[in-house]
């Protein structure tokens, strides 16, 4: 658990230019009350194309909001998260 809210999956370590440094999850989920939350890398490659293929949707940054998993595609939700994990394992190796 991450907080009181978000269910997250691996972790890993950031720090940024500014020093101010941290742990997140590699990926994480939060049921919220107006949607489902997955929580992803804010750029990846074919993120764009992914989301084309994803269904109905809401994005931010680096948040995806999903009303009803009905609305998804499952397997394209599932490659969406595989290759935010592969970036940030990109941006953070260690």
């Amino acid at each position: 658990m991450w907080g009181t809210g978000i269910v997250g999956f691996g972790i890993y370590n950031y720090k940024y230019e500014s020093g101010y440094e941290g742990n997140a999850p590699l990926s994480g989920l939060a049921s919220r009350k107006n949607a489902l939350t997955i929580y992803l890398a804010s750029d990846f490659e074919e993120k764009g194309i992914l989301l084309s293929q994803l269904g109905k949707y809401k994005t931010s940054k680096a948040c995806l909001y999903i009303q009803k998993i009905e609305d998804i595609d499952i397997m394209i939700l599932g490659e969406l998260v595989q290759k935010s994990i592969s970036r940030i394992k990109e941006l953070y190796p260690n």
